[in-house]
């Protein structure tokens, strides 16, 4: 399994356009999985930002477990952390 996860890793890092991007996610992935996925990535986006999870509930509709799992997540790791501050430009994230 870890050979396998370093090879999705390189491929992942070997993407250098937003097109080549879609082309793998919609190959590895059902669109279901891009959904869910994407809305991850939106909810540590707006808890980032210092949304409520009120607020982020309201804005996405996404269940109080899934807000609390992304939150512990955004807390404690270091991924959502690592692309938020890229795609904001380097703005700091709270």
């Amino acid at each position: 399994m870890e050979k396998e996860r370093d090879v999705l890793t390189r491929a992942l890092l070997s993407l250098q356009t937003p097109e080549e991007c879609d082309a793998l996610l919609d190959d590895m992935c059902t669109i279901k999985e891009i959904e869910d996925m994407s809305h991850r990535l939106m909810i540590a986006v707006l808890l980032a930002e210092g949304k409520t999870f009120i607020d982020v509930e309201k804005q996405t509709g996404a269940s109080s477990a899934t807000i609390s799992r992304v939150n512990k997540c955004l807390k404690h790791g270091t991924g959502y952390r690592t692309v938020i501050q890229r795609i904001l430009d380097g703005k700091t994230i709270k």
